[in-house]
């Protein structure tokens, strides 16, 4: 892994995180408990905040960048940001789904719940509310997703990826 100190910050991790050999983690970025950092991901904290809860997956080749002195990111707790999602100066609550190949802009936030589907484009201060699925470039409200339901299926994501990220570990390379 890269982990680079910037302008006086250096990343922090928390315990029992997976963070792949290739993902670079850069300055101001704050890593919670048992999350997942994949392949070819980058972080990069250097202009401004990224905090990242707990549980949280970050997948393949997924970058995630802000604003100079305008815009942070903030990821609450079991979040999933799929393949190759950019997520550039948004907030996106606890039990999140942010589907492969998404990009959300800056000042966008993504509701408790949420769904952003593959592929879609999250234009800047978009507000998607709590439990909304939300699809297309530019992305639109979709529906509404059964709280529980959602929940239940962003929390099996969530673990489905701290199990993955086991196998990586010399405890799980058996």
């Amino acid at each position: 892994m890269i982990l680079k100190s910037v302008r006086g910050f250096t990343p922090v991790i928390g315990r029992d995180c997976f963070i792949a050999d290739n993902a670079a983690i850069i300055g101001d970025v704050t890593i919670g408990d048992e999350c997942s950092i994949w392949f070819s991901t980058v972080l990069r904290g250097d202009v401004n905040t990224i905090k990242i809860g707990d549980r949280v997956n970050i997948q393949d080749g997924s970058v995630l960048h802000t604003l100079y002195q305008k815009s942070t990111i903030e990821i609450g707790n079991d979040v999933s940001i799929g393949h190759n999602v950019v997520i550039h100066g948004a907030k996106i609550r606890d039990y999140a789904l942010i589907g492969m190949g998404a990009i959300v802009m800056d000042d966008a936030e993504v509701g408790e719940g949420a769904l952003v589907a593959a592929g879609s484009v999250v234009l800047s201060r978009t507000k998607i509310g709590p439990h909304e699925l939300w699809a297309g470039a530019p992305a639109k409200f979709v529906k509404m997703v059964e709280p529980e339901k959602a929940k239940e299926m962003n929390i099996k994501i969530a673990n489905n990826y701290l199990m993955y990220s086991r196998w990586y570990t010399e405890e799980g390379a058996e």
